[in-house]
């Protein structure tokens, strides 16, 4: 979003006039109002200083940063989602994301437009200043596609796509999540958070049930993400629109990044004492190889 539009927004929100806007972060109202009207822009440090006040007076914008983003659609088989990268897209769209990712190496797209910002705009990310986010259109027709419901299994197969399972392997349990996403072109599932991610590792300690565990894991709105497995199905995304965003912008979404963040961790410590005794522990579905 332009930069001018975001300014003017806190300005009003706040309802501060130009005047009493500039003499808070140190500059002449003249000054201001040339940032309203987009012939000069703020730098870096003017920008943290903007941030300061909208902070000051609790003026939340993260939802106007995106308001004129395209929302999450489909239409026959097409449907619209968003992809950010920390360093850009460069040459053709690849299955060529790390390995150890919720479905494995693929391409990412998520339905949200905020899980991909906070992710890349997280705070423990400091290079930042070529991060892009992609609005993208993904032609899904003659796509074979695997829908994975958020239950156990979706929590257990992103367990073993991030190589969490690894002391398992050999066993029924271990072979089946080996094996699902065999002769897929796309993935489409829930988003699991990073942030509460341990919590898996205390399901198979046998600190958690699958049903604490589970509730843990879906406990954000996140959204679902789809996947491109292969390069077949890299072939059927599109561009639509990239952009990029201001250290205004930035220091917004680091912000939303370690509130949800914080969220994850205080609702994963609830749900791990209030869901204590219900469900299956680990060593009971092993047992069952399921």
């Amino acid at each position: 979003m332009e930069l001018n539009r975001i300014i003017r927004y806190i300005r009003a929100v706040s309802g501060l006039s130009q005047e009493k806007f500039a003499d808070e972060i140190g500059v002449t109202r003249l000054t201001v109002a040339r940032w309203e009207s987009g012939t000069s822009i703020p730098n870096k440090i003017a920008q943290a200083g903007i941030y300061n006040v909208a902070k000051k007076h609790n003026v939340q914008f993260f939802d106007f940063i995106i308001s004129d983003m395209p929302e999450h659609f489909a239409e026959n088989d097409k449907i619209v989602l968003y992809h950010a990268s920390v360093s850009g897209i460069i040459g053709p769209i690849e299955p060529k994301s790390r390995k150890n990712c919720d479905f494995g190496k693929g391409f990412y797209m998520g339905t949200h437009a905020q899980q991909p910002l906070t992710m890349i705009f997280s705070p423990d990310k400091d290079e930042t200043e070529d991060a892009v986010m992609y609005i993208l259109e993904f032609d899904l027709k003659d796509l074979n596609i695997l829908y994975v419901p958020p239950t156990i299994d979706w929590a257990l197969l992103v367990a073993y796509s991030r190589g969490r399972m690894k002391k398992y392997a050999g066993t029924p349990l271990y072979e089946k999540f080996s094996k699902m996403l065999n002769g897929y072109d796309v993935a489409v599932g829930r988003i699991a958070d990073d942030k509460i991610f341990t919590v898996l590792t205390d399901f198979f300690r046998g600190y958690v049930s699958d049903v604490g565990a589970l509730e843990c894991l879906t406990a954000l709105p996140l959204g679902e993400q789809y996947v491109a497995l292969n390069e077949k199905a890299c072939q059927q995304i599109r561009i639509l629109e990239e952009r990029k965003f201001s250290e205004l912008e930035q220091l917004c979404i680091r912000d939303v990044s370690k509130e949800n963040r914080d969220r994850a961790i205080e609702t994963a410590d609830m749900i791990r004492k209030s869901r204590r005794r219900d469900g299956l522990f680990f060593d009971e579905l092993m047992g069952r190889g399921e």
